[in-house]
């Protein structure tokens, strides 16, 4: 009798509605290509702590913005935490997976990034500008986000948003690793068109910065996306470190890219599994 293959549980929401992207069209590609590896069940996020006791891990991907799932994200995280359950990504991820607060800590130890304050009292800390983004401290997917002028930046707020100066970038530009592996590069080129995804092919010094945020995090396996953007000045400064269910933009690649990040999502998964718990 051959072995048991790994049992994998993928947490996907098919039906989320992506702004000028199909988050499901992804899934659809990347579970078609692990189930030459594993043995592998789709499930909605709302699902995923009921069902994870009988798989060898749970694989988090495109599930959308907690925010319209929370009570059942805490129950799926509390049970994984309680129970040792195999999650990919894994759950001590510091970035977005645990909220905005990273964005604040890495503004204060001085590394390259929006300069982002939630206090009143603290925009004095903030760079001089004409235009301020204020976002809800546990938004995502650009959820609530406004853009306001420095005139109408009045009114107390204490913990409840983040506050950063608007920054006249040239363009933004991710990078993508599985585990500490950098796999490829997207910009756009266009900043009125976000999702119009082309490579970009990152100077030493580029990756060296999104290194630096990959080894910050602390995560051995899984997949991360370091979006950045290329300030006035030149240099690159970081707008997110996205290490819960970052979307891939796999359909920006061609097949060769394609195939090879499923082969180092593969390896990694192997990898993962092999581990000790």
């Amino acid at each position: 009798m051959p072995p048991a293959r790994p049992r994998i549980l993928y947490v996907t929401d098919l039906a989320y509605p992506a702004r000028g992207r199909r988050y499901c069209d992804e899934d659809i590609l990347l579970t078609s290509r692990l189930r030459d590896d594993f043995d592998l069940a789709l499930c909605h996020p709302r699902d995923a702590a009921a069902l994870m006791d009988a798989f060898d891990a749970v694989v988090v991907r495109n599930s959308g913005p907690v925010l319209t799932y929370q009570d059942a994200y805490d129950d799926f995280r509390r049970r994984a935490l309680a129970s040792g359950a195999r999650v990919y990504n894994p759950l001590s991820g510091r970035a977005d997976m645990a909220g905005k607060q990273y964005l604040l800590d890495l503004t204060v130890a001085g590394l390259p990034v929006i300069p982002t304050v939630d206090r009143a009292a603290d925009l004095d800390r903030l760079p001089e500008a004409e235009r301020y983004v204020v976002k809800p401290r546990l938004g995502a997917d650009s959820m609530g986000l406004r853009i306001v002028p420095a005139g109408d930046l009045s009114g107390a707020f204490d913990g409840d948003v983040l506050v950063q100066p608007c920054v006249d970038f040239a363009y933004e530009v991710s990078f993508y690793f599985v585990d500490h592996d950098f796999q490829y590069a997207l910009h756009a080129p266009d900043t009125d068109r976000r999702w119009q995804l082309e490579r970009y092919e990152p100077a030493e010094a580029d990756l060296e910065f999104a290194r630096r945020f990959i080894e910050w995090n602390g995560l051995d396996h899984g997949i991360q996306r370091v979006d950045a953007c290329r300030a006035p000045g030149g240099e690159l400064l970081l707008v997110e470190l996205e290490d819960l269910n970052p979307y891939l933009s796999l359909d920006a690649l061609d097949d060769t890219g394609r195939d090879a990040f499923v082969d180092a999502l593969k390896a990694s998964l192997h990898r993962f599994l092999a581990a000790p718990a």
